[in-house]
């Protein structure tokens, strides 16, 4: 299935623009789990389990699995084979290389681990991209746009006489513009304005509620489509570090998801 149908699907049947983030450290979870074989594989698949009726997707931060090796891979796997087969995942590993070493990217996330989708640096062009965007019925979420402090060193560089993150979109639209989605901080309000007007058919992945200052409420007012998703991690699979058995922990951490699932809903709805 060709990832765009997957992800219009995916937002349609759950009725959420919610995707729980998967940013899972082991010194933050509840204790009843630090016992288990692996415990951040035991953690997610509770927060799958948890959540799975609120959510549209999950995003894995790879970096929080590396760390690991191959304890950390094994994890992937196992969180990957608990998400229900309709929602999207994404691989948030922010790669970007000469060509002959992103192909070996794509193998591992693509091919072997079988991610939908992957987040991509794309500072060095269209050819560290070309093998992710080759490969069938998979997905590329640019970052353009990020919530960090940092972003303002060189994303708003002025190109063109145009903002560098604008050049960015453009070119990227470019190399394969059916593959391609972007990441827009959730500060940038009117950045991700400018973009979903712009781009009325091109998905965004939304990061940086909360904990990078970003308001839901003026992100979703900003937005022109309905093509993106809200990324939303430790406000969610936190809400009950000291749960004290498995039931206890799905029921606070589904209840979260689902408060988080029904505010963006609510906000679209005082939209129209």
């Amino acid at each position: 299935m060709h990832f765009s149908k997957k992800f219009k699907g995916a937002l349609r049947e759950s009725n959420s623009h919610l995707v729980v983030g998967l940013d899972s450290d082991i010194t933050k979870i509840p204790e009843f789990l630090k016992t288990e074989v692996n415990p951040i594989a035991a953690f997610n698949n509770l927060v799958v389990e948890a959540t799975k009726e609120f959510a549209c997707g999950y995003k894995l931060n790879i970096a929080f699995y590396e760390r690991d090796a191959e304890r950390g891979f094994a994890a992937i796997r196992s969180t990957l084979a608990a998400i229900p087969e309709h929602l999207i995942t994404i691989a948030d590993a922010k790669r970007g290389d000469i060509e002959n070493t992103t192909e070996l990217y794509a193998q591992a996330f693509f091919d072997e681990l079988n991610f939908d989708s992957i987040t991509v640096q794309p500072y060095m062009g269209q050819d560290s991209a070309r093998p992710f965007l080759r490969r069938k019925n998979k997905f590329v979420w640019m970052l353009a746009l990020t919530s960090n402090y940092g972003a303002n060193d060189f994303q708003f560089l002025k190109v063109e006489n145009k903002p560098l993150w604008e050049v960015v979109v453009e070119k990227a639209l470019g190399w394969n513009d059916h593959k391609t989605g972007f990441v827009f901080g959730a500060s940038h309000t009117k950045e991700i304005a400018k973009m979903t007007k712009n781009f009325p058919e091109v998905p965004l992945l939304i990061p940086g509620i909360g904990a990078q200052k970003g308001s839901l409420e003026k992100t979703i007012n900003s937005l022109n489509h309905t093509l993106f998703v809200i990324n939303q991690s430790r406000s969610i699979i936190y809400a009950a570090p000291k749960a004290e058995t498995a039931e206890e922990f799905k029921t606070i951490v589904g209840e979260a998801a689902m408060k988080s699932r029904d505010e963006i809903n609510g906000f679209l709805m005082m939209k129209k």
